[in-house]
């Protein structure tokens, strides 16, 4: 009975991924340096390399160059990288990412919903004006013309209205927009110590 046909050479070893992938790390290497022309960054990008080979193994068609297929993984990883970083900003110090600080969001939309319950109470007339002059931003004679009013009848129904919020809103002065004191206070230690 004679041996069944396969397709390796009589002594020729089977293909190992493991082993040819270990085969063309000193190449990798020595590519990654002359790319990226520092060391440090040619082992984060031979690592990255063969994480990649490694993961996408499935997708290698064994018998194909397996180092071209690698070389080009590693310099298509390096130019990716190369792009993201012309898109980020130098920051060494943390000085623009510390200037990024901003008010709790909670508070704006606590403040966004007690005004929703103020307007909703307002009557129907002040509503509609207040509306139209300060959220739509119609000038009072195309709010006149909307409701078929006079310009004044606007003008004193949003006036009505604007004085009614600051009631219901316990809006007394310009410190009482934006942020409570204590996250105003934290906030601005922080653009200080800049």
């Amino acid at each position: 009975m004679s041996a069944p046909h396969t397709n390796i050479a009589e002594g020729a070893v089977p293909f190992s991924f493991k082993r040819e992938l270990l085969a063309a790390l000193p190449g990798l290497r020595a590519f990654a340096v002359s790319l990226s022309r520092r060391h440090d960054r040619a082992d984060d990008l031979v690592q990255e390399t063969v994480m990649k080979a490694w993961g996408k193994q499935e997708s290698f068609q064994p018998g194909t160059n397996m180092r071209a297929w690698l070389f080009t993984i590693l310099r298509n990883e390096f130019y990716s990288q190369m792009r993201r970083k012309g898109r980020e900003l130098p920051d060494p110090d943390g000085v623009f990412a510390g200037n990024l600080a901003t008010h709790p969001e909670q508070y704006g939309k606590l403040d966004m919903e007690d005004f929703k319950v103020a307007l909703d109470s307002l009557p129907d007339d002040q509503r509609e004006a207040i509306i139209l002059i300060g959220a739509s931003g119609f000038a009072y004679e195309e709010a006149a013309e909307i409701a078929g009013v006079a310009v004044g009848t606007i003008k004193s129904r949003v006036n009505r209205a604007r004085i009614r919020l600051r009631e219901l809103l316990e809006v007394n002065g310009e410190s009482d927009y934006g942020p409570d004191s204590t996250s105003a206070l934290l906030v601005n230690k922080s653009f200080a110590g800049r």
